[in-house]
């Protein structure tokens, strides 16, 4: 094994479902970070400390043993953090989940809050997602990701098109025509050069607890309670992280509690108190429930900011 090759097997009690354990990393079909394989492996690339790595994870369900392969420079970085990635440092403990969602917690009741450790990596795309349509956001995020990200290391026989995320030097020196065909408007693309900036700082927030973290992130101009929460949720396996201010997410939520179809913050703010400690919990297992509020209002309009 080369000294940019790191192998781990890792043994858990849990279940481990990797499409639910990692879905929230996956950004929208086509992501260049992210490639799954039709047995259930799941590829991605992170931009570590050490460098670039890409890694391969495969988990049995029947046995709790998980097999993970990692390349590059950040492949040992990669390896020794599997086991939080996969959420073990969450602690549900205490969590009791609502009626409404028995089920979809008893289906999925090895899920794990996850860490990526990697701030920058989950903020930028947040960023995107700011106020239009995941379509709309996903087509920024990949159109980017392929052109500057560096092509990742992987094995022969590997997935050739995985690219890892851009360093914060490559983020800053996107000249603003290819923000424009990346259709990011201005708005979205200077609040993320703020952010990169930072991003010394930002990637410490690991080490303070999640309140501070959230302080931290909205400290940027242009990042506010959404993107902190969707950031958090993510980077540093917050279970209390709750997406306020998301297009649906309070009618979804306040629907399935209530009926309610017309939802808002303060009354999902109100459902959630109960759950203080584990109101992410709450949001990701109403999504992995697959539940839909049935739809009657108009959707968000998809802009073709290239066309401005």
């Amino acid at each position: 094994m080369s000294q940019r090759e790191s192998r781990r097997r890792w043994r858990t009690t849990r279940r481990i479902d990797l499409r639910a354990q990692l879905g929230p990393l996956r950004r929208g079909s086509g992501d260049p970070t992210w490639h799954s394989e039709s047995g259930g492996a799941v590829w991605r690339t992170t931009l570590t400390p050490d460098g670039p790595g890409s890694e391969r994870i495969v988990a049995d369900p029947s046995t709790g043993e998980v097999v993970q392969s990692a390349w590059g420079p950040g492949a040992r970085w990669l390896t020794d953090r599997l086991p939080r990635l996969l959420g073990d440092d969450d602690e549900p403990a205490g969590f009791e989940p609502p009626q409404v969602l028995a089920a979809a917690a008893r289906r999925y009741r090895d899920w794990r809050v996850g860490s990526t450790d990697r701030v920058l990596e989950a903020l930028i795309p947040a960023i995107l997602e700011q106020k239009v349509t995941g379509k709309e956001a996903w087509f920024g995020w990949r159109t980017l990701v392929r052109k500057f990200g560096e092509v990742a290391p992987v094995p022969v026989g590997g997935p050739e098109r995985l690219r890892v995320f851009p360093t914060p030097e490559v983020w800053q020196q996107i000249p603003s025509w290819e923000w424009h065909q990346a259709a990011v408007d201005s708005k979205r693309a200077t609040t993320v050069l703020r952010a990169v900036r930072q991003s010394d700082g930002l990637e410490k927030l690991r080490w303070v607890d999640h309140s501070a973290a959230h302080e931290r992130l909205r400290l940027i101009s242009g990042v506010g309670i959404w993107t902190a929460a969707e950031t958090a949720q993510r980077a540093l396996g917050d279970a209390d992280a709750v997406s306020y201010r998301d297009y649906h997410l309070a009618q979804e939520i306040v629907y399935l509690f209530t009926g309610d179809r017309n939802g808002t913050d303060e009354q999902l703010a109100q459902l959630l108190t109960p759950f203080a400690g584990h109101r992410y919990r709450i949001q990701r297992l109403a999504e992995l429930s697959g539940y839909q509020r049935p739809r009657r209002g108009p959707r968000m309009t998809v802009h073709d900011m290239r066309s401005f």
